[in-house]
């Protein structure tokens, strides 16, 4: 199964990258980073609107999708891989998870997605967004191959 984030915004060194960076490098599988960036200055309903075309445009065809948004379902680990598992055993060969932009995420990539999912109630930099996704990712891995990492 290949993993990609892909996601709003370029990532600069510091503390969240140094997190997301732990995490991917214990990733095996195929992972991987996309980042878009509208420089352009623009409402905030046609920022979205872009950002959503931006992203829109990177997922591969067959992906998986997984959108990251406050209105999505709350998962617990062994859900998520599970759903990981299901699509990778029904010739899914890539899952990709989106996170937006400060204004969050349009409603034509909600209505694209597979699954939507919310990190819970509270507000979370998206540049940390990342690492709690690679944390995940790498998660389901352990769980999908029985590793200790994961503990009920």
């Amino acid at each position: 199964m290949h993993i990609s984030i892909i996601a709003v915004g370029r990532q600069k060194a510091g503390p969240e990258k140094s997190l997301f960076d732990t995490y991917a490098k214990r990733i095996t599988w195929p992972f991987d980073v996309v980042e878009v960036v509208e420089h352009r200055k623009l409402s905030s309903a046609e920022l979205m609107n872009r950002e959503a075309d931006l992203l829109a445009a990177k997922i591969p065809d067959g992906a998986a999708v997984i959108v990251l948004d406050e209105r999505g379902k709350e998962l617990d680990s062994r859900s998520l891989a599970g759903k990981i598992e299901g699509w990778r055993d029904n010739g899914i060969r890539q899952t990709v998870f989106i996170i937006g932009g400060a204004d969050g995420i349009h409603k034509t990539l909600r209505q694209r997605a597979d699954l939507t999912i919310s990190l819970g109630r509270m507000t979370w930099p998206h540049m940390l967004v990342r690492a709690l996704v690679a944390e995940q990712v790498y998660r389901a891995q352990c769980i999908l191959s029985g590793h200790p990492y994961h503990r009920d």
